[in-house]
């Protein structure tokens, strides 16, 4: 019995069908992969800190309201070689993008060939039988495929590209508040150097003057030698941190010039000037918003979201591909005929890709792609935990070297007073000058380190500023669309524009 025109293209569905429930029953398809549980806030309980004034600005080294600084910085943006590696990554990623996204849509193709070919006198058809031994032959023909992604994998290569691409430009905003956190630690330790340099020739001319008059002593026959020398020793020490901080500035200057990329010799003219002050302390809800303000973590949670895609697509493959391809074009042994109606070609083919046997190559790559996911997820894990220590340190020991600049300020404020005394007591003739020289340098030492106490507790500001994100931001319009977490924290990361501008 003929079947009706109704009927066989229902047949052939239906044995489409059973061939695809047959080679998926022979197939151990794997559960989908729900998104990992990921930590929504920083673990700082307990931690306490005086509240500051807010969050770092995207441009937070202007708080410092040091020209030089500003160009130092712009300066290092440009020419940083750390920096234009980070950028070619994120090039490479966005280009990574383009060519899943190419991959996955309907691609055309264009031949045009013609070919002289002799035959065979011997063979299946002799050519003795057509007439001729020699023809030619020309194509011309446009192809057309497509895949029809029916199970996802390769929205979820696009996907998974994208999330990569949001990770490159997270790990660029990275590097980028690294050199600049590097550029101005760096110059504010070169001040501090140059504000102690001039504290140290002070207290190598105090020592000049003590060892002046301690040789005076010593040949009136009222002091013995050995007092002269301790003069001398001290005086040696002094001319021994002078020196010390005159070769620290040198290396400063160096390694600024490094950070810009330049020689020492190109490194713009520096004027020393009086170290600035400190806004120390941490925002309000520090514990939540943290995750949405440090790009390392927002570069290793796009890692998580791009191996959870992975997985996906990995898990795809167990599926059947079909396709569709079709072909147009113009083919014919006569060249002179071959724009006839006549010499035109067609064809249409379907086609069903079942993966049947594989000696578990599918199963090993999904548990790969699953590696690879939980593997991830312990890097933001981690990555969380070590932004939690670094706020931790740096707000402590912020605390500590304010509690110590507090105590030090009341030691100059003694050793002033001190000072006082001597010189007054030296004018009236009751003591002689080296009680009034031995003041001054304790003043002058408490200066000292005052001063290196300030420099340390600038770099600790300048490391809080980049243990709380230097600036960054999530950008609320790319958020993970599987991510469970709080609106806070689950927010997708994306370099500021600030950041983007330098």
């Amino acid at each position: 019995m003929i079947a009706s025109p109704l009927k066989r293209p229902f047949g052939r569905r239906a044995a489409l069908v059973v061939a695809v429930a047959v080679a998926l029953a022979g197939c151990a398809i794997p559960a989908k992969v729900q998104h990992p549980t990921l930590r929504d806030e920083v673990p700082l309980a307990g931690l306490e800190a005086p509240a500051r004034a807010g969050w770092p600005a995207a441009d937070w080294w202007r708080q410092y309201q040091d020209p030089q600084l500003d160009d130092l910085i712009e300066r290092a943006m440009k020419g940083s070689p750390d920096l234009a590696q980070a950028q070619s990554r994120l090039e490479s990623a966005q280009q990574s993008i383009r060519i899943a996204a190419a991959q996955a849509g309907l691609s055309i193709n264009g031949s045009a060939q013609v070919q002289r070919q002799r035959m065979s006198e011997n063979g299946l058809i002799p050519s003795k039988f057509l007439g001729f031994t020699w023809y030619n032959q020309g194509d011309l023909g446009v192809q057309a495929q497509y895949d029809f992604d029916w199970w996802g994998k390769r929205r979820a290569q696009i996907d998974s590209a994208v999330d990569q691409a949001r990770a490159a430009e997270a790990q660029r905003s990275a590097a980028a508040l690294a050199i600049q956190n590097a550029v101005a630690d760096t110059y504010f330790g070169w001040l501090a150097d140059e504000a102690r340099i001039d504290v140290a020739r002070k207290q190598v001319d105090t020592q000049n003057q003590y060892v002046r008059v301690e040789d005076l002593r010593v040949r009136q026959g009222v002091d013995l030698p050995d007092d002269a020398q301790k003069a001398r020793i001290q005086q040696a020490s002094a001319r021994e941190l002078l020196v010390a901080l005159e070769s620290s500035a040198k290396i400063r200057q160096s390694a600024l010039a490094s950070l810009l990329g330049v020689a020492p010799a190109e490194l713009p003219t520096l004027t020393p000037r009086a170290l600035p002050s400190i806004d120390g302390g941490l925002p309000a809800n520090i514990g939540t918003d943290l995750i949405a303000r440090r790009p390392d973590i927002a570069a290793s949670r796009w890692q998580v979201e791009a191996a959870l895609k992975q997985t996906d697509a990995a898990r795809a493959e167990f599926f059947p591909d079909i396709s569709l391809s079709a072909m147009a074009g113009l083919s014919s042994i006569d060249l002179d005929k071959m724009f006839n109606a006549s010499s035109r070609v067609f064809a249409l083919t379907p086609a069903l890709h079942l993966p049947i046997f594989n000696s578990g190559l599918l199963q090993a790559n999904f548990r790969a792609s699953k590696a690879q996911l939980d593997a991830a997820v312990a890097q933001y894990n981690g990555t969380v935990l070590s932004a939690a220590r670094d706020v931790s340190l740096q707000s402590l020991t912020a605390q500590q070297l304010a509690a110590r600049r507090q105590e030090q300020a009341a030691q100059i404020a003694a050793n002033q007073s001190l000072l006082a005394s001597a010189q007054a007591r030296a004018r009236q003739g009751v003591r002689d000058i080296r009680e009034s020289l031995g003041a001054q340098g304790q003043l002058l030492q408490a200066n000292d380190d005052a001063l290196s106490l300030q420099a340390q507790a600038l770099s600790t500001d300048l490391s809080l500023i980049k243990a709380l994100g230097g600036g960054y931001r999530v950008a609320g319009d790319a958020q993970p669309a599987s991510s469970s977490s709080s609106n806070s924290t689950s927010t997708a990361i994306s370099g500021d524009a600030a950041h983007e501008r330098h």
